[in-house]
């Protein structure tokens, strides 16, 4: 047996019922499925440890269940040391044809690569199997970098693939896999831990902690420093710790620049945007820039930064003073990404809206906050969307355990509840 083979068969379903496919994420599994059948290359794309493998997995697992030889599909995933010969494009033709030597497989191929991006040049094997018109493929393939699909490769798979971002756990999958009723209960738990799913297979505070705190150094050392030869470490880490405890609060590069100043830390305008740059594109935090609601365009200057889970907040950096209603938000935010819309915050006068989430012909304002616990409150959180003059939906969402009654158009809607209007 071809030595490389015999070490990915024990990362295949090969004769094998013995592989781990962890919680059933159907959402993601049925939209691939979708275009199970096409050549398009089917993309997932998240941060490291959001589930991407899984995910990948579960996929392969439907197509067993469907009726297709394990033998005929083939599983990749380049996060393992026992795989770190496959350095390159090259290396990867000769796997998956030594693959198919050893296996012979008869009919269609799924191929699976996991963290793709690390094998230079793949998208050179990836556009030639997909394209392979003497034989028949189909390519499931997951990266941690936003920019894996940007410039020349996009040119190269123009119209060949479809892309999904993958974010941990909701909150419809967190009470599944914790088997806790929906309520406020169960979201203020989510809001306190986070989504990050393996973190659910651990059960002390201490052993999460150091878990979420090597996530957060691998991906700013591998998926960083290495990628970008960034030269200052710390400065990187800084950012993204004052980009975490500032989540929800409205920023600009200037101001970060000052911080750190103010610190004694010399650095520059453009070292700190490309910094943040690099943080995104690994998907640690999304920005959501600011939008001129009478102007209708994007404004430049100050942005809202929102982490891509909270457990970096909860475990890494929980001494910061952060209220409950900042950590209410950023799982809006999360919400509204995950269901496909393009999200902004709103800007209109003197007064600025949470949210707005665009997505085909849907216009939605929204404005989170922890409680509506007294009139001034319901006054500040009422009046941005009140002084809004166009007709579309406007929406307060809050962790109180009562609806309120329609205010001039506008619903109150509980945090926990936000998925049924979505």
């Amino acid at each position: 047996m071809n030595e490389k083979i015999a070490l990915l068969r024990r990362y295949n379903f090969w004769g094998s019922d013995s592989i781990d496919l962890g919680y059933k994420r159907s959402t993601y599994v049925d939209n691939i499925a979708g275009y199970i059948g096409s050549k398009l290359i089917r993309v997932l794309v998240g941060q490291r440890r959001s589930g991407k493998s899984y995910i990948l997995r579960q996929i392969a697992g439907e197509l067993i269940d469907s009726g297709i030889n394990p033998n005929n599909i083939l599983f990749i995933n380049k996060e393992f040391t026992d795989l770190e010969f496959l350095k390159n494009y090259k290396d990867l033709d000769e796997v998956i044809k030594a693959y198919k030597k050893e296996l012979n497989p008869v009919g269609k191929i799924y191929i699976f690569i996991d963290e793709i991006q690390m094998i230079d040049g793949w998208e050179k094997v990836v556009n030639s199997y997909s394209q392979d018109y003497s034989e028949s493929y189909e390519l499931f393939i997951s990266g941690s970098n936003s920019k894996m699909l940007s410039g020349e490769l996009a040119t190269l798979l123009s119209g060949r693939y479809i892309s999904l971002e993958v974010f941990p756990f909701s909150y419809q999958e967190y009470l599944g896999i914790t088997q806790q009723q929906c309520g406020r209960q169960s979201y203020s738990d989510y809001m306190s831990s986070g989504g990050l799913p393996e973190l659910f297979m651990l059960n002390k505070p201490e052993l999460k902690r150091n878990y979420v705190s090597a996530i957060k150094d691998t991906v700013l050392l591998r998926d960083i420093i290495q990628r970008y030869n960034v030269r200052d470490a710390k400065l990187l880490e800084d950012i993204f710790a004052f980009l975490v405890n500032n989540a929800s609060n409205l920023v600009s590069i200037a101001n970060i620049v000052n911080f750190f100043k103010s610190q004694g830390r010399k650095t520059s305008y453009d070292a700190v945007s490309n910094y943040i740059g690099y943080i995104e594109d690994a998907f640690l935090i999304h920005k959501c820039d600011r939008y001129n609601i009478k102007g209708k365009d994007i404004m430049s200057g100050n942005a809202k930064y929102y982490i891509n889970d909270l457990a970096y907040k909860n475990y890494l950096y929980p001494g910061y003073g952060y209220g409950y209603g900042y950590l209410a938000e950023n799982l809006v935010y999360l919400e509204l990404k995950r269901t496909g819309y393009n999200v902004y915050v709103g800007s209109l006068r003197n007064k600025e809206v949470d949210f707005i989430a665009q997505k085909a012909d849907r216009t939605i304002y929204l404005q989170s906050t922890y409680m509506l616990t007294d009139e001034a409150t319901v006054e500040r959180e009422y009046s941005a969307l009140k002084a809004i003059d166009d007709n579309f939906e406007k929406v307060v969402i809050s962790l109180d355990e009562i609806t309120m009654p329609l205010n001039e158009g506008i619903r109150h809607i509980k945090a926990w509840e936000l998925d049924k209007i979505l």
